[in-house]
């Protein structure tokens, strides 16, 4: 499990596949300090090129569904 700080803050832990219930649902990790700090995350990804681009990505690939 990789728990580094990423550059908005947060500290990415590891993929959670539920074993029950339906199989096309996985969430990512990512627990931050404080409600604050999330909310900056949220505010920040938003204007960043990377993350643009990824959004882009599941948008034009349709890999994330919901």
């Amino acid at each position: 499990m990789d728990s580094s700080s990423g550059r908005f803050g947060g500290a990415f832990h590891d993929y959670f596949l539920p074993s029950e219930g339906a199989n096309d649902i996985a969430l990512a990790l990512f627990p931050f300090p404080s409600l604050a700090t999330y909310e900056q995350y949220r505010s920040d990804s938003f204007k960043d090129e990377e993350c643009t681009l990824a959004f882009k990505y599941t948008k034009d690939t349709g890999c994330v569904m919901s």
